[in-house]
């Protein structure tokens, strides 16, 4: 027969997703995951596996919560520039005030891109942002708010880049108004 799971996984991986985003994937001991989760280490093996297994889990969860935070504040703009507008300020403030930067970047940067399962979950992410974005830019050449002879696809990338090299940007500058001077100006480059 088997057992009830004595804890709330969502929790527990919000709570080991916070001490992998604080201390990076090495850095990080089996020791600090159950002692932030208040779970013991055979309740990790058994329900969720091993370290690498959890850390897959949590980008998973935090790209997620990323996903749905996103779709809900661009769902009530009437105009599709607005809601592109307040994604790329958005993006921006998020940028300047997570403490420990995003967790798919530095993902990335700490496995330098060689962790096969790491990247597949990031590069969902991308993607799913990527044509996010993209059904925004769409939308608002459909309204005629942004050119339609541009190609969507490639605003698309040009903004994702743009948000790669501000985490880059304030990471090593710390300086908060020279990423929203940045989106403004991005802002202002789509509305010609």
């Amino acid at each position: 027969m088997a057992r009830n799971l004595e804890f709330n996984e969502d929790e527990v991986i919000q709570k080991a997703m916070e001490v992998f985003w604080r201390k990076g994937y090495a850095a990080t001991s089996m020791r600090d995951l159950t002692d932030a989760m208040q779970i013991n280490i055979s309740s990790l093996y058994n329900s969720i596996g091993d370290k690498h297994e959890l850390f897959i889990r949590c980008i998973r969860h935090y790209t997620n919560g990323r996903i749905q935070s996103a779709q809900k504040r661009v769902a009530n703009f009437d105009s599709p520039f607005a809601a592109l507008e307040s994604f790329i300020n958005d993006a921006a403030k998020t940028i300047v005030s997570e403490p420990n930067s995003c967790l798919c970047v530095k993902a990335t940067f700490e496995t330098e891109g060689c962790d096969p399962e790491v990247q597949k979950a990031i590069n969902e992410y991308n993607d799913h942002v990527h044509q996010f974005i993209k059904r925004m830019v769409e939308n608002a050449q459909e309204a005629g708010e942004i050119a339609a002879h541009e190609d969507a696809d490639i605003i698309a990338d040009y903004l994702d880049s743009l948000f790669t090299g501000w985490y880059n940007s304030f990471i090593m500058h710390k300086d908060g108004q020279r990423i929203l001077k940045m989106a403004g100006l991005s802002i202002r480059q789509l509305k010609q």
